[in-house]
């Protein structure tokens, strides 16, 4: 009973707003939940009752998390300085003072995690395909959570990084352009009924849920696909996508090669060879250990979010994905899209329109080692330039990995050099196709999750 009492009183408070997130749909709820005796007591019909709404208001995992409180929310200026997808929060005090104006960094932090676009759960919108399913409920979170990182792209692409989502100017169309990229229709480019059907060949289905590979491979497809469907018109990604991994498969073991031809190449193609250079989407998809991140790791994950090209990570716990954006310490910030909110059309035609539900003002985190170790992680460049020094960044990253990278950076992927100092452990070593098989069946000592499967 103490438990239940616990619960009872978690439960209803977070379940008394009657917004429209936490809409109750009674055809969503299990018969026997639905189902009332005479003789139960009041306060029991007002438990299940309660039980029922956050059920059906998201998934039991955010029952949960509420009851458990796995998800936090505060942010302290004794964990050091935040880091943003590239811009750094100094909440820390200053060494020579010991004072930090708390108020104006807190509200600079705020305002970038609020200006981050929120994709989250919907219901409501037109049947998937030829299956019955209105709502992605409990199995799109992976979709979702890869369409805040493309959105993100796009929002760097065409507003720019210290781009703000404010409350008392005009909304800026290009902004709206790309919200309305992302709605919930076959006719939005980037939807997730389109990002379905181009995902058809990595396995993902309606109803099902997908890992950070597939998804990555998913959006080449589905940009590929976009591209070709637009041959005369602006594309909807005006950007080349490099998935980042040892082969088309994913099976290829060992830190992916970032290889410098290979984005020269997508950019090349994406252009139909009409420029050296185009804007380049890169996404990096992982698994840095069994059950859970080998904590050798950890540091270099952190690090990436220092690169002003960082687009965070596509990860969260098992079976529960979430857009990673931010780190401090130890703590992973994310944008969780496992609310549920009825499907809204925005459009260019209105004058003001609600892009309320693209947005969150709650800035949770959970550890950063407790996250899923398959996870992706992604990064925009804008031309050459950031190109190079996004490589520099990678290299320098590489060199301090203690020879376990995350990634390496070389000229051509038919070379098997080392692109580090050569301080690094020979572990630091890039393969070529032809010879990697040899090498990892026969490099004695190596542990299973010292190795990146993909």
């Amino acid at each position: 009973m103490v438990l239940k009492d616990f619960c009872e009183r978690i439960v209803a408070a977070k379940c008394s707003s009657k917004s429209s997130t936490e809409a109750v749909d009674s055809t969503q709820v299990p018969a026997s939940s639905k189902a009332g005796s005479s003789d139960i007591h009041s306060r029991n019909s007002g438990w299940a009752a309660a039980v029922r709404r956050v059920i059906s208001g998201g998934s039991m995992r955010r029952f949960q998390e509420r009851v458990l409180g796995s998800s936090r929310t505060d942010v302290s200026s004794s964990d050091g300085d935040i880091w943003l997808l590239g811009v750094c929060h100094k909440i820390s005090p200053h060494e020579s003072t010991g004072d930090v104006d708390t108020r104006n960094v807190f509200a600079e932090f705020e305002q970038d995690f609020f200006s981050k676009v929120l994709i989250t759960y919907r219901k409501g919108f037109d049947a998937i395909e030829d299956s019955k399913y209105t709502s992605d409920v409990n199995w799109g979170c992976m979709l979702r959570s890869s369409q805040m990182l493309v959105a993100q792209a796009l929002i760097f692409h065409k507003l720019g990084r210290s781009w703000r989502k404010t409350t008392d100017k005009p909304v800026d169309k290009e902004y709206i352009d790309i919200l309305q990229l992302f709605g919930d229709s076959e006719a939005a480019a980037f939807s997730i009924h389109n990002l379905l059907q181009a995902g058809k060949g990595y396995g993902l289905a309606v109803g099902s849920w997908v890992g950070p590979y597939a998804m990555c491979r998913t959006w080449e497809v589905l940009a590929r696909n976009q591209r070709e469907k637009n041959n005369q018109g602006e594309k909807p990604l005006p950007m080349a996508i490099y998935v980042v991994s040892g082969d088309e498969d994913g099976e290829r073991g060992g830190a992916p090669v970032v290889c410098i031809d290979d984005a020269s190449k997508h950019c090349s193609e994406f252009s139909k060879g009409l420029v050296a250079w185009t804007p380049l989407l890169l996404l990096v998809p992982l698994v840095l250990g069994l059950d859970k991140v080998n904590l050798r790791y950890i540091p270099l994950l952190q690090s990436t979010f220092k690169f002003p090209q960082s687009l965070g990570i596509l990860g969260g716990k098992p079976g529960a994905s979430t857009y990673i954006i931010g780190v401090q310490s130890d703590k992973a910030f994310y944008l969780d899209p496992h609310d549920v909110k009825p499907v809204v059309n925005i459009t260019g035609d209105a004058q003001e329109p609600n892009t309320s539900s693209y947005h969150c003002n709650i800035s949770r985190h959970m550890p950063l080692d407790s996250i899923d170790p398959s996870l992706a992680i992604g990064f925009y460049c804008r031309d050459k330039d950031d190109f190079d020094d996004f490589c520099s960044r990678a290299i320098k990253l590489a060199e301090e990995s203690n020879g376990a990278p995350l990634f390496t950076v070389a000229q051509s992927r038919s070379l098997s050099i080392q692109v580090t100092s050569s301080s690094v452990s020979g572990d630091n070593t890039m393969f070529d196709d032809d010879s990697l098989g040899t090498n990892l069946d026969n490099d004695a000592g190596t542990n299973e999750d010292d190795w990146q499967f993909l």
